[in-house]
């Protein structure tokens, strides 16, 4: 439960090497912090990222076997997690960029960039609402994307696994309302990841730094949506209400 100055005390991340997530736990104040839990599948990038937090003496950082496919062992490690003890706040941060052309050419890809976004955020995220509801607090930050709010040709395949992630936790919200759980939706635009780095940077592009800062802020807030950068919002208001022919002459 969320200390006496309203601290989260217990962390579970989906995605445990997410550097969005890793930053937003670095932004917690560490002393406050008595469980993190980085779950993702066994690999040195995991075990990287668990070893990250215990330099910073951040408590009780251990990692667990999670695998954003397989949807059968979702609930029984979701529980096992909440079933140690109560947790604050879930960060839902895995996924996958793919390949835009590569998932034109072979569909397959297509699924499984859908897989990982959107059936196994759909599949978690309903765990762990559960769970948030049974024990009356909690937050669950949902990592969409930008890329939601209006399809591209560059990256549809990607953006319409956020949109449809993002409409999941829209709803996912509402029916947290007067649980004393709710859920974070976080829209970040181009940020300077590994997923990333292959690819040219886009206007307003942030850093996993800059992102958790507003991550944390909203938490201590209690917002329900948030864009990083904040001028985002704006941004997109306006992008969706373009007209079809002058969106689509935008760069790509």
């Amino acid at each position: 439960m969320l200390d006496a100055l309203g601290e989260p005390q217990s962390v579970l991340v989906l995605g445990g090497t997410s550097e969005i997530a890793l930053a937003t736990i670095k932004e917690m104040p560490r002393h406050r912090l008595r469980r993190v839990l980085l779950a993702g599948r066994p690999s040195e990038s995991l075990d990287a990222a668990v070893a990250q937090l215990k330099a910073r003496n951040i408590a009780g950082v251990e990692s667990i076997e999670f695998d954003a496919k397989n949807t059968d062992t979702h609930g029984a490690i979701i529980d096992a997690a909440f079933d140690a003890s109560d947790i604050d706040v879930v960060i839902l941060a895995f996924g996958v960029l793919g390949d835009q052309m590569t998932a034109e050419e072979d569909p397959s890809h297509a699924v499984e960039i859908a897989t990982v976004n959107y059936t196994g955020s759909v599949s978690a995220g309903l765990h762990i609402a559960r769970r948030l509801k049974n024990q009356g607090h909690g937050t669950l930050v949902v990592l969409s994307s930008v890329a939601g709010d209006r399809a591209r040709r560059s990256n549809f395949v990607y953006g319409s696994t956020k949109a449809g992630l993002d409409a999941f936790a829209q709803g996912l919200d509402a029916a947290l309302e007067k649980t004393g759980a709710h859920v974070l939706i976080v829209r970040p635009g181009f940020v300077r990841t590994r997923m990333t780095s292959h690819l040219p940077e886009a206007p307003m592009t942030t850093n996993p730094e800059d992102v958790a800062k507003i991550i944390v802020s909203a938490l201590k807030k209690g917002k329900s949506t948030v864009y990083a950068p904040g001028p985002l919002r704006f941004v997109m208001a306006g992008l969706k209400t373009l007209p079809k022919p002058l969106f689509r002459k935008l760069p790509s």
